[in-house]
């Protein structure tokens, strides 16, 4: 069982995100999460999720506000390979001749010289990361080949090699069966259980009290964070979603928390 010391805390402190052509994409969002947790970004099309994901990786700069975790700043995380990211797969180009096992080798990068030659460890630990997603017997195939569910489960297979102690995970429901929906969200509750920190967009509501604990709803800025039991309601889903949320059948018992 993972030491409560060892858990990674990852705080989002007041950020802030204004492009050049002046739109705010986001707005003094601030929350807190910890390992042990598998929390659900939740919020519209066009709500900032993807720019939030993009600042915490460093991938967008915030035009005030910061990103910590462990109390250090997240760039320092970054460059220790702390925090591993699964992007929407529209932003992937699937076309790019590679195979499935090469993709996996690039979460091995950052831990490997400037030749990035791989040593045994990191052989071990993209086998160890394709088993975990059941894509051994297709490691050899390029990637455009696969199926959209098994696109997705070689973005999580290279996080799972990168030993990141913090996923982000961008829509990784979107476009997949309900066969490797459920294969991911077990693994996902297993990487909770090992006490990794697992925030997940999704836009399946009715999916999310089944395997998320908590909650983080947002709308250009953070408008309820916590515990599923508290943030999870119809008036704060009213909030984030609008007239959009008229049209879903959601009974009061969805305000509950995952088992």
């Amino acid at each position: 069982m993972t030491s409560t010391h060892s858990l990674p805390h990852l705080a989002v402190e007041g950020m802030s995100v204004t492009y050049r052509n002046g739109h705010t994409a986001l707005e003094s969002a601030s929350f807190r999460l910890h390992g042990g947790m598998l929390c659900a970004l939740i919020g519209v099309n066009g709500s900032g999720k993807s720019t939030l994901f993009k600042s915490i990786m460093g991938m967008v700069r915030p035009s005030a506000g910061r990103v910590t975790l462990d109390g250090e700043p997240i760039s320092r995380a970054l460059k220790q390979n702390r925090i591993a990211y699964v992007p929407q797969s529209e932003e992937v180009d699937w076309n790019f001749p590679v195979l499935v096992r090469d993709v996996v080798m690039m979460g091995r990068y950052g831990r490997m010289n400037f030749l990035r030659i791989a040593a045994k460890e990191d052989h071990r630990q993209v086998d160890e990361a394709l088993a975990r997603v059941g894509l051994t017997d297709l490691q050899h195939r390029q990637i455009g080949e696969l199926s959209g569910g098994q696109k997705k489960r070689v973005f999580l297979a290279r996080a799972l090699a990168q030993q990141g102690r913090v996923l982000l995970l961008d829509e990784p429901f979107t476009g997949v069966d309900v066969q490797t929906e459920n294969a991911i969200v077990d693994l996902l509750k297993a990487l909770r259980a090992e006490g990794h920190l697992i925030l997940v967009s999704t836009h399946n509501l009715a999916s999310v009290p089944a395997f998320c604990d908590s909650a983080v709803l947002i709308n250009r800025t953070v408008l309820a964070a916590g515990p599923l039991a508290d943030t999870f309601t119809r008036a704060n889903l009213e909030r984030a979603f609008g007239g959009v949320l008229a049209s879903l059948n959601l009974p009061e018992a969805m305000a509950g928390g995952a088992p």
